[in-house]
Order: structure tokens, then C-alpha cells, then sequence
């Protein structure tokens, strides 16, 4: 597997530099780091005795790398579960914070281990996840990709402010699709014509 640092730089380059998106409810983001991550850090890049948008964008990319790595890797425990899931978990809980491990914990419910769906890495979901592995290491990894791709759907069908995170305007496959999907084999991606069905009722 690839170092968490790797991981995390890779995770960096896909969430791109500052946005400002009002469609956006995370508000102002750098790397895919908010205004609401850097004001729980306090982190004052600027020195102004506030934290905001300025400092919003005088995040650098190291700065960004390490802020994953450290709060959103090891504090919740993401180093804790199977190697196999360990990169999807880590770029959706960058991505959705404890929406991640809520995925992850309705997947194992789904393959018959009761955990409670709470957001949280304890002992009772790290066993379960590793007995889940063992139970299906070819297809582990997939299935919580495949989790996490319906989560997004189910997040635009919800939400049409989110729909063009998950279609781009031409109808093809969004960002938030490709993203999971990247952590999916091939063979288990949607075709641009099952994804295009998915989303027809949007419009």
C-alpha cells in the first residue's frame, strides 16, 4: 500500500486549490481543507487574530497534506481498518468526515456483523471490518467503493444543489462519481449509459 503521506499529497491534488462555492456547504476550501477545519485548528495563517477566508487561502499544500494525515487519517482511526479500504475511507472522510465510517458501518450491517452506525472507529467496527475482509478480500474494497458512488447519488437525489457534483453539465459522470469510482475496478464502474440512467430523473 501506499504511504499515508502518498495518499494524502494524492488527496490534495484531486480536491484542486481555493474555492468559494455558495452551492458548497463546507464554505470556503483550499485543498480540500475548509474555513470550519481551519477555525477548529486555529489556524491564523495570517496572524490577524481571526480565522477566515484570507487564511482560507494562505494554506499551503504541506500544510494541507499534514492536516489530513494527522486529523482526518490517525484521530479517527482510519489506520486502524483493513489495508485494502483504508485509501476510500481516508479520501471520503476528507470529503465527508464521519459520513465515511457511516458507509463503512452500513456495508458490514449489510454482510450480516451488527455495528452500530454511529460515525465512529471503535473496537466493535475495527473487528468487523477485519472479519468483513477476511470474509471477501477480493471484493472488500469494491463494495464499499460501490457504497460510497450510491451515497452520492443518494446525497444529489436529495439535494439538487449538489446534482452537479455528481453530473456535469454534458450529463456525464461527476466529480464525486469519478472519485469513487477510482477506488472501484473497472469491472465494477458504471457505463456512461447505466450512469446517465441513474440520473435521468434529475431532470
Amino acid at each position: 500500500m501506499k504511504s499515508v503521506q502518498q495518499i494524502a499529497e494524492e488527496i490534495v491534488a484531486r480536491e484542486g486549490g481555493f474555492v468559494n462555492d455558495p452551492d458548497d456547504p463546507g464554505g470556503a476550501t483550499k485543498y480540500g481543507v475548509t474555513i470550519g477545519t481551519m477555525r477548529r485548528l486555529g489556524l491564523d495563517l495570517t496572524g490577524d487574530g481571526k480565522v477566515d477566508v484570507a487564511d482560507v487561502k494562505r494554506l499551503s499544500r504541506e500544510q494541507a497534506r499534514d492536516i489530513f494525515v494527522e486529523h482526518y487519517y490517525y484521530r479517527p482511526g482510519i489506520d486502524k481498518l483493513p489495508e485494502a479500504i483504508q485509501p476510500s475511507v481516508f479520501d471520503m472522510y476528507v470529503n465527508a468526515g464521519g459520513n465515511a465510517i457511516r458507509i463503512l458501518q452500513r456495508l458490514l450491517r449489510k454482510m450480516g456483523w451488527m455495528v452500530a452506525v454511529d460515525g465512529v472507529i471503535g473496537p466493535e467496527t475495527i473487528r468487523a471490518a477485519h472479519e468483513a475482509y477476511q470474509s471477501a478480500r477480493k471484493y472488500f474494497a469494491n463494495a464499499y467503493g460501490i457504497e460510497r458512488r450510491n451515497y452520492y447519488y443518494r446525497l444529489a437525489d436529495r439535494r439538487p444543489a449538489s446534482r452537479k457534483y455528481a453530473r456535469r453539465r454534458d450529463g456525464s459522470k461527476g466529480g464525486w462519481i469519478l472519485r469513487a469510482e477510482s477506488f472501484i475496478d473497472p469491472e465494477y464502474r458504471l457505463s456512461e449509459a447505466e450512469h446517465r440512467a441513474r440520473v435521468a430523473a434529475w431532470d
